[in-house]
């Protein structure tokens, strides 16, 4: 006979607990009944969690609500938002950006410095983001940068585009930094953005087709970016289109002397490989070209397209970095994974 295990008194206060505290991150400051009201729990049960959490230094007081603002119904309790910082950082061949975040996603913080022809790299990279962090409390780091990630030891496996960059540099960043640093490939972050922001968002499945200074791809599917087994999947520059290589095609240096339908005609043959092999039903145009080129682009590539499974191209909707925000939205779920779960 199979034995059921039922969820522990602990499990199920843990439970309630990350249930009670992504309602406020995805609401606001709510009140004890509508925390009732949302989670289906019952008085006490929310008054021991709310409890729980103030004790952790995770809720507080922010105010009251209500035509009498008076009583403990109408108390408003807010995420402690300081609780924890998060920095998302975007290392590009000449530059490093950095964005930080507090608990709840507000960017508190940003820099940005160039990279040095002599420049120890990660000096560099942990020296701007304690400047941007200050003294605020850093849980999380997300570091984006071109090339490969190998999935064994999280470290690019071509440095090359990058000045300074060497095999090994993430472990002398932790270092540095004293707290976890994830390294991700630039465009898959950039992919992360959209589709919790951007162009993908409500879609679970698509190609972020990125077309810059550098040309690569990223993979969704299931809602979940797929890497591959060496950290290549998406590498469509690679991709040979009579005899060219896609990324000379589409490189931002040679798009800017090509009409805009001979540029939709070259990227549909990227989009075209994609739509083929993975069904995705969507494929955004992101990086500088995708940006501008904006939706007239996004159609004419659609009109070049001639996939056998109905496809839809769209233009990028991230405004700015998308691959600063995609780190930080990286950083923000490892960040509440961790201090949610060890309050």
């Amino acid at each position: 006979m199979r034995v059921v295990k039922t969820a522990t008194p602990a499990m199920a206060r843990a439970i309630n607990d990350r249930l009670a505290l992504d309602l406020l991150l995805e609401h606001g400051p709510l009140t004890a009944p509508q925390l009732r009201t949302m989670t289906g729990l019952s008085r006490p049960t929310v008054s021991d969690l709310i409890e729980r959490l103030k004790a952790g230094g995770l809720v507080e007081v922010t105010g009251e609500t209500g035509e009498d603002r008076r009583g403990p119904n109408a108390r408003l309790y807010g995420l402690v938002a300081d609780r924890a910082h998060v920095a998302g950082v975007d290392v590009r061949r000449d530059a490093v950006n950095v964005t930080v975040a507090d608990l709840t996603g507000r960017v508190v913080s940003e820099a940005r410095t160039t990279i040095g022809a002599r420049a120890d790299l990660a000096d560099l990279i942990a020296k701007v983001v304690g400047d941007a962090v200050g003294q605020r409390a850093l849980d999380t780091v997300v570091v984006g940068a071109p090339g490969l990630v190998d999935p064994r030891d999280g470290e690019l496996v071509s440095p090359n585009d990058v000045p300074g960059w060497r095999r090994g540099m993430m472990a002398s960043v932790r270092e540095r930094l004293g707290v976890p640093v994830t390294l991700e490939n630039e465009v898959n972050l950039a992919a992360v953005a959209e589709l919790r922001t951007g162009a993908a968002a409500g879609s679970e499945d698509f190609v972020l087709l990125w077309l810059d200074d550098g040309v690569g791809a990223a993979v969704v599917l299931g809602g979940r970016l797929r890497r591959g087994v060496s950290g290549g999947a998406g590498e469509i520059g690679f991709l040979e289109v009579g005899g060219v290589s896609f990324c000379d095609l589409v490189d931002a240096g040679v798009v800017r002397g090509l009409g805009r339908d001979e540029l939709a005609r070259r990227i549909a043959h990227g989009a075209f490989a994609f739509a083929t092999l993975l069904d995705p039903g969507l494929v955004v145009l992101g990086g500088s070209t995708g940006h501008e080129g904006g939706d007239e682009l996004a159609e004419l590539v659609a009109g070049h397209l001639r996939a056998p499974t109905p496809t839809e191209v769209r233009a990028s909707t991230v405004k700015g970095n998308a691959v600063l925000q995609g780190a930080v939205l990286t950083a923000l779920d490892l960040a509440r994974d961790h201090v949610f779960g060890s309050h």
